[in-house]
């Protein structure tokens, strides 16, 4: 499974030392996170063991485009539970869906 908009991820400086994780995004080893992310929950570790700290990057502004559109209040059950489904659904599953009625902002010409 790709990242689905036929982006390519830019290579990411190698460190000799760094931790290297075949990303479930990318399809390719790439260095991995430092730690890992929300340790009270598996998918926690499914991440930590899964995902790179590129695809982690993407994944932080695609939940803020979330966060705004849906308008979530974090510290709600409920909002949190949302936020950990689309983040399984955009690391392992069919991707994380946009809002109804999602327009992307244009870009800067």
């Amino acid at each position: 499974m790709g990242c689905g908009s036929g982006f390519v991820a830019p290579r990411e400086p190698e460190h000799p030392n760094a931790r290297k994780v075949f990303c479930v995004k990318f399809q390719r080893e790439m260095a991995g996170l430092d730690e890992v992310p929300f340790e009270v929950h598996p998918l926690g570790q499914k991440i930590y063991e899964s995902v790179s700290k590129e695809a982690w990057r993407l994944w932080l502004e695609h939940m803020k485009m979330i966060m705004n559109e849906y308008r979530l209040n974090l510290g709600t059950p409920e909002a949190q539970e949302f936020l950990l489904n689309q983040m399984e659904q955009y690391f392992f599953g069919e991707g994380s869906s946009f809002p109804p009625g999602y327009v992307p902002p244009q870009a800067k010409t």
